[in-house]
């Protein structure tokens, strides 16, 4: 049976106005989707956004901040995830970077246009941590450091 709790990470990264989303396909269905994905095993939390912003776009990213938690149940798959979000903002593209093979394209997009697209968001969560982020609602990214 495999593992019905998901931890994943995910990034809200803006741009002169516009937001860096992903477009990908699940199941056959074209979604919407923040760079996100999951942390492998004995990964650093941080280290996965990085690993998996640059996967799925090819943009080096700088963290900035903690968005929050969240959590989707999917009924048809029985899965729970749990996500990680971040604010980041980006360095540098790299023109030839691997893009993860499921990722269709990295686009830009404003704030209306993925609010007039929210039936092809992939969960839920997208949407809300980009809220969480216009609301300033960001929590410093020392939380994730440990200092024993």
């Amino acid at each position: 049976m495999p593992d019905k709790i998901h931890l994943t990470v995910a990034c809200v990264i803006e741009n002169h106005g516009k937001f860096l989303l992903v477009n990908e396909t699940q199941e056959g269905k074209h979604v919407i989707n923040q760079p996100a994905g999951h942390v492998e095993p004995g990964e650093d939390i941080l280290s996965a956004a990085y690993r998996e912003t640059l996967e799925e776009t090819g943009w080096k990213i700088e963290l900035c901040g903690f968005i929050g938690f969240s959590h989707h149940y999917v009924p048809s798959s029985g899965i729970t995830y749990y996500r990680v979000s971040f604010s980041a903002k980006p360095l540098e593209f790299g023109p030839y970077a691997e893009i993860d093979s499921d990722i269709d394209s990295a686009v830009w997009m404003s704030f209306a246009e993925i609010e007039a697209q929210r039936h092809k968001l992939r969960s839920p969560m997208v949407l809300e941590c980009i809220e969480r982020y216009l609301e300033n609602k960001i929590f410093p990214l020392e939380v994730f450091l440990n200092r024993l």
